[in-house]
């Protein structure tokens, strides 16, 4: 009896050249790093490029393919680089360009202090947005035993303790990635249905930022009412 097997040519030729966003699907996580981080304020990276003669890669590209490996356990530089050319996430992250492993971990160091609140801010707009994991990285603040209901709005005071906590990821993040660079050593990969269209993800995005600068502004006036108290006590 014949066998009856699916055709499988790796020799297949395309009329046109194949596209990653066909490749890739909506709720991956990758786009999801690609339009948050599009949504921060880089501007503070990108003017530190000004007076360059040589074309750098943009700050957009090298913060999401770093967040994007820490958050999938991928921390060494030369994998990151490596991962342009064999991983379809990676490749669309980075629009098909490769920066080098040296390009990758020369920006993590220039630009530690301002990467870590960066990293802190993806976390909590994901967690704003319902998400509980981001990859590896837990988001539901079960360290500050916060109520992990998807639909659960933060409290002030659990918002600030669960930033604390996404802090230290970051650092710890951070510490692997140094780690792995310096030896050369070597699954939250889907998002909700509800934000697999870009559009919605995007008002989300939105909607989850303005909530957190809403916190920040109820705390700076908690914050300046205790010290007019104290300063008034004295």
């Amino acid at each position: 009896m014949s066998s009856n097997f699916k055709s499988a040519n790796r020799h297949q030729q395309y009329l046109f050249p194949p596209s990653l966003q066909d490749w890739l699907p909506e709720n991956h996580l990758a786009r999801f790093v690609v339009d948050i981080v599009s949504q921060l304020n880089l501007r503070p990276l990108s003017e530190a490029y000004a007076g360059r003669g040589s074309k750098a890669y943009h700050p957009d590209i090298l913060l999401s393919l770093l967040f994007f490996g820490y958050a999938t356990g991928v921390f060494s530089s030369r994998k990151i680089e490596q991962a342009t050319y064999d991983s379809v996430a990676f490749r669309f992250i980075a629009a098909n360009t490769h920066p080098d492993h040296d390009t990758i971990a020369t920006f993590r160091k220039r630009f530690l202090d301002q990467l870590q609140p960066l990293f802190v801010q993806i976390l909590m707009l994901a967690r704003e947005m319902g998400l509980l994991k981001l990859g590896k990285v837990s988001l539901d603040g079960t360290k500050v035993k916060a109520n992990a209901s998807k639909h659960h709005a933060l409290s002030w005071g659990h918002a600030c303790e669960l930033e604390r906590q996404l802090q230290a990821e970051v650092q710890e993040l951070m510490r692997l990635a140094e780690k792995a660079d310096t030896e050369e050593i070597a699954d939250g990969m889907n998002i909700p249905e509800e934000l697999t269209r870009r559009q919605d993800r995007l008002a989300a995005i939105a909607e989850a930022k303005e909530k957190i600068e809403q916190r920040a502004a109820e705390r700076y006036a908690r914050e300046k009412q205790e010290y007019d108290e104290k300063a008034a006590a004295r």
